[in-house]
């Protein structure tokens, strides 16, 4: 009896799949990797970045700085669904609208991250790192990184920098750079550069970060490749409980968000969009957000996003999915901020066709409700495009979009909390810094 005993199979018990293993394997085919390190930067590149980026003589009034859009205090954005460029007054999400001034159609996104692996930059994504710039842009070859292409374009923009023809700067004198015709962007950048290097301490900071290159040779391209490298020396922040996890730190996450993680990546869809070690910037997608603001382009009052560029009507109403590192603290949401929180944004993705039928206008600031593009039409023609994944209602529970939202706050970097040092006491212009 014995020997038969020994003889038999021993019993087979089925345990369940650990939270690991499952969210490990849900990770697994989507690239999700940790963020390589930014390239080195020179010190002098970045210390003159710095200057340029919070110094408001690169725009037409002398009024606004890149950072008024991108400010430390607020995580690299500006707290506002619709950014506010010049003329406007205040700052972060108490900025108000100049007289007669018109808000920037799009939301202004975070710089948290903004890095050379990314594909594309700009809602629309019309820079983007493998292909040539939009020919009207008129970008000048030899441009480093595609974050340095970006940081050449605000100061061309009225609503953002640089003003319209007539504006007297915060002297009262003349706006030059708002006379320049819109189709001469070299004459705007040129026209930057004989501020810049009117001041003896950038001619300094220029030299250091540049040195060989003689002052008749200095560009907009070599102050916006300084920006960006600042942008890269200062922004990126990659040690979340998120990054640790992929690190191997299995008690780097905890219950909550190793359930919204496997959501995350099977039921909930999120990863079609939001994959990569970015977690997204890779790919554009119709999300059904409501469309609010001025518009942009020949789609005004509406904007199209990427369906805006030419030959691109299969992405009408389609904007870049953002990368997601750090989202929890850079609301408002979508490419016109009208979402405020990452519980209604995970409340939207649970049904989007209903959340945008249903969206109250009420939910936006004062001044914004009233561009508000809710008229039965409107919404038929963004539904038309929707993203086919998200047409079938996701149905989550209360719980689950509670997990889901637990899992965005794990890719937050703690380091990114609070930026307030990047912020220099003054600037080579002598210009308020705030």
């Amino acid at each position: 009896m014995l020997a038969a005993a020994c003889d038999e199979a021993p019993p087979t018990t089925s345990f369940p799949e650990s939270l690991d293993a499952q969210l490990r394997r849900s990770i697994g085919p989507w690239g999700v990797v940790p963020i390589a390190a930014a390239p080195q930067q020179n010190p002098a590149l970045v210390a003159l970045g710095q200057a340029l980026m919070f110094d408001k003589i690169l725009s037409g009034n002398r009024d606004i700085a890149c950072a008024t859009c991108h400010e430390p205090a607020l995580h690299m954005t500006d707290g506002l669904p619709l950014a506010i460029g010049t003329g406007g007054s205040g700052s972060g999400t108490g900025r108000t609208l100049g007289p007669g001034r018109s808000f920037v159609p799009r939301n202004a996104p975070s710089l948290l991250n903004s890095t050379i692996g990314l594909s594309y930059v700009f809602w629309d994504g019309r820079l983007s790192r493998g292909g040539p710039p939009p020919p009207e842009v008129g970008l000048p070859a030899g441009l480093p990184n595609v974050i340095a292409a970006q940081a050449m374009m605000p100061v061309l923009n009225r609503r953002e920098m640089r003003g319209d023809p007539g504006d007297l700067d915060v002297f009262g004198n003349p706006n030059e750079l708002a006379e320049v015709p819109d189709s001469q962007p070299s004459q705007i950048w040129s026209a930057v550069m004989q501020r810049l290097l009117a001041i003896p301490e950038y001619v300094t900071l220029f030299n250091a970060a540049f040195p060989g290159v003689p002052q008749s040779s200095l560009t907009f391209s070599h102050a916006a490749t300084a920006i960006a490298a600042f942008q890269m020396a200062a922004l990126m922040k990659t040690d979340s409980p998120f990054d640790r996890y992929l690190r191997h730190a299995d008690n780097a996450l905890s219950v909550e968000e190793k359930r919204g993680g496997i959501l995350f990546f099977t039921r909930a869809r999120c990863v079609s969009c939001h994959s990569g070690p970015f977690l997204g910037g890779q790919s554009f997608s119709n999300s059904g957000a409501p469309q609010l603001g001025p518009g942009v382009g020949k789609g005004a009052p509406l904007d199209l996003g990427r369906g805006e560029l030419p030959n691109n009507q299969v992405y009408r109403f389609a904007f870049r999915a953002p990368p997601l590192r750090n989202v929890e603290l850079t609301a408002p949401y979508f490419h016109d901020g009208s979402l405020p929180t990452l519980e209604s944004v995970v409340a939207h993705y649970s049904d989007v066709p209903k959340s945008l039928r249903e969206f109250n206008p009420a939910t936006l600031p004062a001044a914004l409700q009233s561009s508000y593009h809710g008229d039965q039409t409107t919404i038929d023609d963004i539904l038309r495009t929707l993203d086919f994944q998200l047409r079938t209602p996701l149905q989550l529970t209360e719980t689950e979009q509670q997990e889901l939202v637990a899992f965005l706050k794990s890719l937050t970097d703690p380091a990114a909390r609070d930026l307030t040092a990047l912020t220099p006491a003054s600037v080579p212009s002598g210009l308020p810094v705030r």
